[in-house]
């Protein structure tokens, strides 16, 4: 099944803390993960971010608001407990609890009317809010760099071939690769080898070379420059390679350099700009916002 949305997991963690005793977190993570009967892999899943999975974010989420609506309570960090109004709740037999039966809660309430959270404030249908703040935050900020990567990609296909050899250098660079950039320079782009554009050192001490094929491209990349360049490497005895391109590769490509006797990385034009954003290439810092969260520690000493 679905993994389900951080409301739809109030009433079963409720349920599941209606003995009265304290749990932790992750404890109840792991009976919740059972009762919904979640894969390994959903499980695994992670937040856009890739800080937290998925389902135990949703469940942090449910157990805030039903703290701020009084039905937990934490005395200790990473802990909840039922409380007598919790009690009361379940004892009333609700078919479900989300955001709307929780106005119902002077606590709810003020939190709510107190808070910035417009999905929260705004919100008549329990569906309309199915995603909790930080999966609404994180989705915003991967759908600003999908179109930033969009709009780098588009830049890219303009520059000229040493320009674009250039990035490539740089890039690599920033990623680790090539020692320094005098080093990487005398040798990316130099080679012309049988579709080898250069050689870069995988580290900065030299223990392995990276062979490079870099290419603007606008049409897909036929599968035919794909086993040349794997040719150039056999001829090489190389073993490692990195086909660059400001376009994208035919399902053809991808199987064949996963059944080949070489490791070929593909790197497409979204994923060159995607890059290029993770290691600040070519882009720069707008505005930057800060998740915080209670320093235990300072209260506790």
């Amino acid at each position: 099944m679905p993994i389900p949305d951080y409301q739809s997991i109030m009433l079963p963690l409720l349920k599941v803390v209606a003995d009265g005793k304290e749990y932790r977190i992750r404890e109840l993570v792991k009976l919740l993960s059972v009762k919904f009967k979640l894969s390994p892999e959903e499980n695994r899943e992670l937040l856009p971010s890739g800080n937290q999975p998925l389902f135990d974010n949703r469940v942090n989420w449910a157990n805030t608001y039903l703290k701020k609506a009084g039905l937990l309570q934490s005395e200790k960090r990473g802990h909840v407990q039922i409380t007598q109004s919790g009690l009361e709740v379940l004892k009333s037999n609700p078919e479900t609890i989300n955001v709307v039966y929780l106005r119902q809660f002077e606590s709810f309430r003020d939190f709510v009317n107190n808070s910035n959270n417009v999905s929260i404030q705004e919100t008549s249908q329990p569906e309309q809010s199915a995603q909790t703040p930080e999966e609404e935050l994180e989705g915003a900020w991967k759908s600003l760099n999908k179109t930033l990567a969009s709009d780098l990609l588009q830049k890219i296909k303009t520059m000229d071939p040493g320009k674009f050899e250039k990035l490539v250098v740089d890039l690599l660079l920033a990623m680790g690769y090539g020692g320094s950039r005098q080093e990487a320079g005398n040798i990316v782009g130099k080679s012309g080898d049988g579709g080898i554009d250069g050689i870069i050192n995988e580290d900065r001490l030299g223990l392995d070379k990276i062979y490079i094929q870099a290419k603007r491209w606008e049409n897909t990349v036929p599968i035919k420059e794909i086993r040349d360049f794997a040719g150039a490497l056999l001829a090489q005895k190389a073993r490692k390679g990195i086909f660059i391109s400001t376009s994208d590769y035919p399902k053809s490509a991808h199987e064949y350099v996963q059944n080949i006797d070489r490791t070929i990385v593909l790197i497409n034009g979204f994923r060159l700009a995607e890059l290029m954003i993770e290691f600040k290439m070519g882009v720069s810092v707008k505005e930057t916002y800060q998740v915080k969260e209670i320093d235990s520690d300072y209260f506790d000493n």
